[in-house]
């Protein structure tokens, strides 16, 4: 699923048995590039930017339907639920919803970041163990967007948007207090077992 050149579905079938899950590295020192977003500094790099390089990096793993065969309404609240692990005991996910155009435009609709610390409790936030497998909840907050015919909903999944949120390090160490930093693996499952998923109110026509 690295990049948007490679043929990678997002679909509402059930995932296969023996899906093969998807990886890629995460390096603190390159992180991927906030374009676009729901903030309110960085008027170069807010609104709703065209993600076309960012879906080019092979840390971005990108999933996308089927041109849609109907106008599709998404009003409500985004969810992502990911099934993940890490070789490290502390790092992030994020999750970014695009409409992909006729023209090959991806245009940012909302999305989400979650550390893997957090995944339990805010209040007490607790490592994780390098190589197990943990469900994580990532709220890609509210939209209310129309999907047009011919578009194509896409689904980005990485560790870093940045400077919108700041830098996972991958250390045990507190934030904020230490310059160390590591590259690590992630591996994202979506198979019978790990049913990684995303979470989209759709709103029926009534005409």
């Amino acid at each position: 699923a690295n990049t948007a050149k490679d043929d990678n579905t997002l679909s509402t079938l059930l995932p296969a048995t023996n899906s093969t899950p998807n990886e890629f590295s995460y390096d603190p020192e390159n992180p991927v590039p906030t374009h676009g977003g729901q903030i309110s500094t960085h008027t170069e790099i807010r609104g709703p930017k065209d993600r076309r390089s960012v879906q080019e990096r092979t840390d971005v793993l990108v999933y996308t339907t089927d041109p849609l065969t109907e106008d599709t309404e998404v009003t409500g609240p985004v969810e992502m639920k990911l099934y993940a692990a890490s070789t490290a005991v502390n790092t992030d996910f994020t999750a970014t919803l695009t409409d992909v155009h006729p023209d090959g435009a991806a245009i940012h609709i909302c999305e989400g970041i979650r550390g893997v610390t957090f995944r339990e409790s805010l209040e007490n936030p607790t490592f994780i163990e390098p190589g197990e497998v943990y469900e994580y909840t990532i709220s890609l907050w509210e939209t209310s967007y129309v999907f047009f015919t011919g578009h194509r909903i896409r689904l980005e999944i990485s560790s870093s948007n940045f400077p919108r949120f700041a830098r996972n390090q991958n250390t045990e160490h507190p934030f904020g207090m230490s310059a160390e930093m590591k590259t690590v693996r992630q591996t994202i499952y979506h198979d019978s077992q790990y049913p990684s998923h995303l979470t989209l109110p759709v709103i029926p026509k009534i005409y």
